[in-house]
């Protein structure tokens, strides 16, 4: 298609922070490739402040509060799942999806490759509906207009490979994130309070058991940086403050557990010397804003999910064995990592950032 007839386009990658940060090259690059068109990006309404920070307008002119699109359209697909005869699931619904129709966009490219995103980007009406070859959830290919092949190892650059198909550019812009000046000034505030000079990150959550390395082990590294003089923050989502106090335990009060908002997440991360994490979102938020980055991987391949465009080390025992079954059970090539391993990743990374 040419891009001269493109005047809105429609980006659809839905979730989860991770996934959505591994788009944003591809984003900037649409953007660069189209200047003068309107870009926009349905996201699920959790992940919204990873492109527009909060209370901020939703569209209108590009700003440091909303960098990368003009305008962004929420929805809320999970809740409408878990509540679908409710009436106000219908109403929810159709007002989200009449506000995406109603903007009468050209071309829609689907990022995520699932069904639930594959029919939002042929229900936007736009003519021209592009996807991968090979989606995530096969049937998704059926709602494309325009089925894209990837060849690159790396989701970010299979990402860059399906913009391409529109832009006629594979350059691999800078991912660029909002700045939130309420989160800045919590941030700053937080780093005073528990007077940190040299911030590392610690992320012990992840989406599924397979991928978390033991707490213990989190607590080892804790203990031997913190004599380093770095102060130790452990980032927890929902539902996972056990898991971080277990972390705090571990380490015998050199870590100190932190809940903040994506906003502040990303402000706080804005900051850090280090981010030690398995494979989840707020490591692919370290990578994109080039914080140095231990990855500690076992199911899932760092050559495909491993932190990109950052300093970085990778660790991955050679018996992990890839699979994306969710399963609850530590993997057991992810268990042969050793904290002592992390710990050289770690001075290796923070000497030579010195």
């Amino acid at each position: 298609m040419e891009t001269s007839l493109v005047r809105q386009l429609l980006v659809v990658r839905l979730s989860s922070m991770g996934d959505v940060i591994h788009t944003l090259p591809a984003a900037a690059a649409l953007r660069e490739a189209l200047p003068q068109a309107i870009i926009a990006w349905v996201i699920e309404e959790r992940w919204t402040e990873l492109l527009c920070a909060r209370g901020y307008p939703l569209h209108g002119p590009l700003s440091e509060q909303r960098p990368a699109v003009d305008r962004v359209h929420c929805v809320r697909t999970k809740h409408w799942r878990r509540r679908p005869m409710s009436p106000a699931t219908w109403k929810d619904l159709r007002s989200s999806l009449g506000e995406i129709r109603q903007a009468k966009y050209d071309a829609a490219i689907d990022f995520q490759g699932s069904i639930r995103s594959a029919v939002i980007a042929r229900w936007s009406g736009a003519s021209q509906i592009l996807g991968f070859t090979a989606p995530r959830e096969a049937p998704a290919r059926w709602f494309y207009k325009h089925n894209v092949p990837t060849k690159a190892g790396h989701v970010i650059e299979q990402n860059l490979e399906l913009a391409a198909e529109l832009t006629g550019v594979a350059r691999m812009p800078e991912a660029i994130l909002p700045r939130d000046p309420a989160a800045e000034a919590w941030c700053e505030r937080y780093l005073e309070e528990i007077q940190a000079k040299q911030l590392v990150l610690l992320n012990p959550g992840a989406g599924w058991g397979a991928k978390r390395w033991p707490v213990e082990r989190y607590g080892q590294v804790s203990r031997d940086l913190s004599g380093d003089g770095y102060a130790l923050v452990v980032n927890h989502g929902p539902g996972e403050e056990e898991l971080a106090q277990a972390v705090v335990n571990a380490s015998a009060g050199a870590a100190r557990p932190v809940r903040c908002s994506v906003g502040e997440l990303i402000a706080l991360t804005r900051r850090a010397s280090l981010f030690i994490g398995g494979d989840t979102g707020p490591l692919h938020l370290a990578a994109a804003l080039q914080v140095p980055v231990v990855g500690i991987f076992g199911p899932t391949d760092p050559l495909r999910n491993g932190p990109y465009g950052t300093r970085s080390i990778a660790l991955r025992n050679p018996e992990s064995i890839t699979s994306h079954s969710h399963r609850e059970a530590v993997e057991p090539g992810l268990l042969q990592i050793t904290a002592d391993q992390a710990l050289t990743a770690a001075h290796e990374l923070l000497s030579s950032a010195s």
